[in-house]
């Protein structure tokens, strides 16, 4: 079915172009357009992103480089920078953001969240004020912890504070979100314990509380206490009037100890720090995303053009990750990832592409075992 297609073709399919349709009517994103339509912008700005260019001008010497096969990948025709540039600056982010979000469809019930700063250039981007002579925006993020993939985004003005972010997700009843301790606010857990939405956060070293009911601890595994509390806090105790676990955890291997906060009460406390410990899953996914993906050097310098790099960006990442669950796929999204950036153009089947790395891989690796030649 796939031969004669590109990887790149292949790799495109597995989205659904009628609901980035229904994104792109939602905002007449193509209104007055003619040739350079929203999909040609996302395809190319997904080419950028697969392909790690550095700017508008390679983004356009190495399209034209390919332009026999273009119109096999789905573009229309060739891309000019000028063009791209004014459709990153013109065309609204939210075609994009509305986008990644309906790629995301999880049947989760443990989340992370956390958010990262990206660095800008004042000079540059004079509307993302940070500091004195820096500036950045924020990236807040609610990660599914099992398969790795965001479920929800908010970029934001640097300066937010990272709990306010609670104010915008909407709970999910039944689930977990894993927290650190810049979100201990017990006005906004407790909204998050009235819509029946389990949270798990480190407590701060200052948190006042009565002890209520001491529970039996495995002391072996590294739970020290695990109490039932209320807290004493003059306000805290107002904001969040109900009772609080509170888990004590030191891990045998890090020798770190952890003091965590709950609304679950069902649970082993094995499994609350366990799931506490899940959390590193979002600080491997930022450094991932900046590490492999282009949002740290942008192709514009609106708010508009940086919003819309950042939403391609997280909908490349989750195509990835779709690609890799579907196939099967046993390799990192990082190998995976370099992979793809190598053979987009191939005519080849997306399957054997990645079996042909499998078993190029294994014979390098036998044949140095052999020590026939060093690799």
């Amino acid at each position: 079915m796939n031969q004669g297609r590109t990887v790149f073709a292949q790799l495109i399919s597995f989205l659904p172009y009628n609901e980035f349709n229904r994104c792109v009517a939602r905002y007449d994103g193509n209104k007055r357009v003619r040739q350079f339509s929203c999909w040609d912008q996302f395809l190319t700005m997904a080419f950028a992103q697969l392909t790690c260019r550095e700017s508008l001008r390679d983004i356009e010497v190495c399209l034209q480089a390919q332009g026999r096969k273009l119109y096999h990948c789905g573009f229309h025709g060739p891309v000019r920078r000028s063009t791209l540039a004014d459709a990153n600056e013109t065309r609204d982010w939210r075609i994009y953001a509305d986008f990644a979000q309906s790629l995301i469809q999880i049947d989760a019930t443990a989340y992370a969240l956390d958010a990262t700063t990206i660095d800008l250039c004042l000079s540059l981007f004079p509307w993302a004020k940070f500091r004195r002579r820096k500036g950045g925006i924020k990236l807040h993020t609610l990660l599914e912890i099992h398969s790795t993939i965001p479920v929800f985004i908010a970029i934001t003005e640097a300066l937010l504070h990272d709990v306010n972010v609670l104010d915008l997700m909407p709970p999910q009843p039944g689930s977990f979100i894993v927290m650190d301790r810049a979100y201990v606010d017990f006005a906004r857990l407790y909204q998050l314990h009235l819509a029946l939405t389990f949270f798990v956060i480190r407590a701060k070293d200052n948190l006042s509380f009565r002890r209520r009911y001491s529970h039996p601890a495995d002391r072996r595994a590294g739970i020290r206490s695990d109490q039932t509390i209320a807290l004493a806090g003059p306000k805290s105790s107002l904001l969040y009037p109900t009772a609080l676990r509170r888990v004590s955890f030191r891990s045998p291997e890090t020798d770190q100890q952890l003091v965590l906060l709950t609304n679950n009460f069902s649970i082993p406390a094995l499994s609350v720090a366990g799931l506490y410990r899940y959390r590193w899953q979002i600080e491997l996914f930022f450094k991932w995303i900046k590490q492999h993906l282009r949002i740290k050097r942008f192709f514009g310098t609106s708010i508009n053009s940086v919003k819309t790099q950042i939403w391609i960006a997280v909908a490349v990442y989750v195509l990835v990750a779709i690609i890799k669950q579907r196939l099967g796929l046993g390799l990192s999204l990082y190998t995976i990832l370099q992979i793809l950036s190598l053979t987009l153009f191939e005519k080849t089947p997306l399957l054997q592409v990645f079996a042909d790395f499998n078993y190029n891989f294994e014979m390098l690796d036998h044949l140095n075992q052999l020590k026939l030649f060093d690799i």
